[in-house]
């Protein structure tokens, strides 16, 4: 129960799917030569959403106000804003950027994210294409004390075949202090 469902498949248009997996193919060849390739991570330029909640290995902090849930990731101090209440705007009036613009609401237990406007230089789940339609729908839900779910799923028209749907699980630190990266 604690640890989060597997992912589902990403399936990609063909036109995108080539290309990915033929970088996929140089990584895991860089990976065998004990090389890296260059990434967002490696080039220290923010990873974004959805990454920025996946870094493993790294803390983060959830602020919570009425009006505004603040997501601190230690890596790179990424700070990504919810806003709370409101309605989502149209992807073609939002600016494109690393972290998009993210508005939830409450629905029961489970707080619903949506974001919109990522830009498409930065890479996606597991590194794949995006363009500026891609939606993201996050759904987080304590499934236990002091463990939460992020169940996100991604929605791209002109990308993706079909919605990808993967879940992270995140264990409470009460005594954890944020660090500088």
């Amino acid at each position: 129960k604690l640890a989060p469902p597997a992912a589902g498949p990403l399936v990609l248009k063909p036109e995108y799917a080539k290309p990915y997996e033929a970088r996929r193919a140089l990584e895991a060849e860089a990976n065998k030569r004990g090389e890296q390739l260059a990434t967002a991570g490696a080039q220290c330029i923010p990873y974004g959403v959805p990454t920025m909640m996946s870094v493993a290995i790294y803390p983060m902090e959830i602020i919570q106000t009425p009006k505004q849930v603040t997501i601190v990731s230690e890596a790179f101090s990424e700070v990504r804003r919810v806003y709370v209440g409101v309605p989502q705007a149209k992807v073609e009036d939002v600016a494109p950027g690393y972290y998009g613009r993210s508005v939830g609401r409450w629905e029961g237990d489970t707080f619903v994210v949506d974001t919109i406007g990522i830009k498409p230089s930065i890479p996606g789940y597991r590194g794949m294409p995006h363009s500026g339609e891609m939606r993201i729908t996050e759904r987080f839900r304590m499934v236990a004390p002091d463990y939460l779910h992020d169940q996100i799923t991604i929605d791209d028209p002109v990308v993706l075949e079909k919605p990808v749907t993967y879940a992270l699980a995140y264990k409470r630190m009460p005594n954890y202090e944020m660090v500088e990266f």
